[in-house]
């Protein structure tokens, strides 16, 4: 039997307990076998400018995951030049994970705008989305059924999770000013950003 293996993307500037968080409680609920963690490396939709370089980003989704085992990380992203579009790495996926379903795992708002993404059709005809959404923060429907067929909207699935105020520019920015992060990060992270002295001196927003 094919694997099920959820896909999360993003710049983790730095990772945190909400993107853990939500990972975990994606794959329990949708059964996943696993999740893959990819750092962006040149994300499109940002200005591609982070505090911290994408090795350290790399690093700190690797020290994040290391006590889960149904959690990996990949440079896939990091290793491709030009935008990270997501549609691309979906099919370099595929390729190399040997006919496994593959769930992209996203937010309700991200997933309000993928019609703005790079080939968003292709995408959801390449894989499964798994749209982790919350009181408050619900699915445009509406919008939704506006921009794709019915064909392509039997793809979305969505999964109410929990959701903690928590977001890696804030992290930054009371590292940037001497206040503590623990349990807003797990501890490894923690540590190697005072290792390597990160977020001292530059903040951009996520």
């Amino acid at each position: 039997m094919a694997k099920s293996i959820g896909i999360m993307g993003g710049t983790f500037d730095p990772i945190h307990i909400g993107h853990l968080i939500t990972a975990e409680m994606v794959r329990s609920g949708a059964s996943l076998d696993e999740v893959i963690f990819i750092p962006s490396a040149r994300p499109p939709h940002k200005d591609g400018i982070h505090a911290a370089s994408p090795e350290d980003r790399l690093a700190m989704a690797a020290c994040a995951v290391q006590e889960n085992p149904y959690f990996t990380v990949s440079d896939i992203e990091l290793k491709r030049a030009g935008p990270s579009y997501t549609v691309d790495t979906i099919a370099e996926l595929r390729e190399n994970l040997d006919g496994a379903e593959l769930f992209f795992i996203t937010g309700a708002d991200a997933m309000n705008d993928l019609y703005r993404w790079h080939e968003p059709k292709r995408l959801l005809q390449s894989c499964q989305f798994i749209v982790a959404t919350r009181q408050g923060a619900p699915l445009d429907e509406l919008l939704i059924a506006e921009k794709f067929t019915a064909e392509e909207r039997r793809h979305i699935h969505v999964l109410m999770t929990p959701h903690l105020e928590i977001s890696s520019s804030v992290i930054r920015t009371r590292i940037r000013a001497g206040l503590s992060v623990r349990y807003l990060v797990p501890r490894a992270v923690e540590e190697y950003i005072e290792r390597r002295g990160l977020y001292r001196e530059h903040d951009e927003e996520l």
